[in-house]
């Protein structure tokens, strides 16, 4: 039976390391929802710089979130060497992990440069992707400030720290409101630039970001004490594998969970003549329910950190309250979230637009996107308990049966051989959040009773 007294403790321990996240993850939001809100406002009835900005955040995101899932295997790492009062071990894997997610951006970027040309291969409106390119460039040019960002990040997450990126991501996110302010209208001078200033705001942002992050790290002596250590012996082809083992499924993970995602946005073009339409709804709705799933990014970063700890401890039997406790507050999250969805889909659309058609069909979304609220939560703080035993290889099949072999191919039947429009993509969603929720569960019984049983 459930009683209130048995989680209070865990409750306030996951929240006080959630609340810092919870403001960075939404910081990292504001971006997005800024520059979405913004190049809605200046387009007015025209839906064109709206999708845009939609179709180039959605190629850009695929290849973007699977590098920061690279980086997440970071935090786990730390963790139990934190909780075990290694800071020789921990040194060596900030240090080598710099290296590796600094060069990795440089890659990423390239790689992301490189397909440019395969934009128009994606069946999307040719003057979408026009409109597009410029504002993709911006984005692509940010990658390396990126990795450097989560560098710096994953390693204080790894050691309870959770504020530093808090502070450095509202900073630079307040400087991206403004720097579109400047860009994307033509105030103060700068020219007038659209959907392009939208990018070149998200860039400067993220450049300061990673420069705020640093000089926080630098400045504070416990954390100078690490970049003390780094040593040219300490550069290790075995921590850098050790990095790649923990990050590469998280990274696979997300990158096929995201897939589903980017999958249904690239569907929303195939609409015919309604697809500047339906892409800029999709948008609006995606940007809604990023917002959302921010916070419950937030609650399962929180879960990794406190599943690490106890981890490293070996204290099962705290592990078991701090996840059993990050899904009671998931859940409660979650359902406001769906309500929220529910009765202001109506008004929240006329944020963004002024366009009729667009309003009609993002109340619609909003609606079918509550319907996976739930599945949603579970799912990702499920992944971050994993994350934080460390039993990751297990979550990439898990994605692609749920995602690949259900979401897409459910959503694109529902959407088109069924028709019922961009709403049957969404309800895709539903059966692969699900089923990725379930496995996950299940997963997770077993490996905590693998712990108690060799503990």
């Amino acid at each position: 039976m459930y009683r209130f007294s048995t989680y209070k403790e865990q409750y306030r321990q996951n929240l006080k390391l959630a609340f810092p996240v919870v403001l960075t993850q939404l910081g990292q939001i504001l971006t997005q929802f800024a520059d979405n809100l913004m190049v809605g406002r200046y387009g007015g009835d025209d839906p064109l710089p709206l999708a845009a900005v939609s179709f180039g955040g959605t190629v850009f995101f695929i290849l973007f979130i699977a590098s920061i899932g690279i980086a997440l295997g970071m935090t786990p790492l730390v963790g139990e060497l934190y909780a075990q009062n290694d800071r020789e071990k921990s040194a060596g894997l900030l240090q080598n992990g710099i290296l590796f997610y600094g060069l990795l951006g440089v890659a990423m970027a390239a790689v992301q440069y490189a397909l440019i040309p395969l934009m128009y291969h994606l069946r999307q409106p040719v003057e979408v992707v026009d409109a597009a390119i410029p504002y993709y460039r911006m984005l692509v040019y940010s990658m390396p400030a990126v990795m450097l960002f989560f560098a710096f990040k994953q390693f204080l997450e790894g050691v309870g720290n959770t504020h530093a990126e808090m502070y450095a991501t509202i900073i630079a996110n307040v400087a991206n409101i403004g720097f579109n302010y400047l860009f994307i209208y033509g105030h103060c001078g700068m020219p007038e630039m659209g959907a392009e200033g939208a990018g070149l705001g998200t860039l400067l942002a993220r450049v300061m970001g990673a420069v705020l992050i640093i000089g926080y790290f630098v400045s504070r002596s416990r954390y100078r004490l690490y970049l003390q250590r780094f040593s040219r012996r300490k550069f290790s082809r075995t921590d850098v594998r050790q990095l790649l083992h923990m990050g590469g499924p998280i990274s696979l993970q997300m990158f096929l969970e995201s897939s589903a995602f980017v999958g249904t946005g690239i569907m929303m073009g195939w609409f015919g003549a309604e697809a500047k339409t339906t892409i800029s709804a999709n948008q609006i709705a995606m940007t809604i329910g990023n917002c959302a799933f921010m916070i419950v990014m937030s609650i399962g970063a929180a879960a990794t950190i406190r599943i690490s700890h106890c981890y490293g401890a070996r204290n099962i039997g705290e592990l078991s309250l701090a996840a059993k406790a990050s899904y009671h507050l998931v859940l409660v999250w979650n359902a406001f979230a769906a309500l929220v969805f529910i009765s202001l889909r109506h008004f929240i659309p006329t944020l963004f637009t002024t366009n009729a058609e667009v309003i009609a069909i993002a109340s619609e979304l909003l609606a079918f996107a509550a319907l996976y609220q739930l599945s949603d939560g579970v799912q990702n703080v499920s992944v971050g308990i994993l994350r934080g035993i460390q039993d990751v290889r297990i979550i990439m099949p898990i994605a692609l049966i749920s995602y690949w072999i259900l979401n897409l191919p459910v959503g694109y039947l529902l959407g088109f051989t069924l028709g019922m429009g961009p709403s049957g993509l969404y309800v895709g969603f539903t059966f692969g959040l699900s089923t990725a929720a379930a496995l996950m569960i299940l997963r997770i019984r077993r490996s905590v009773r693998r712990l108690y049983a060799v503990k």
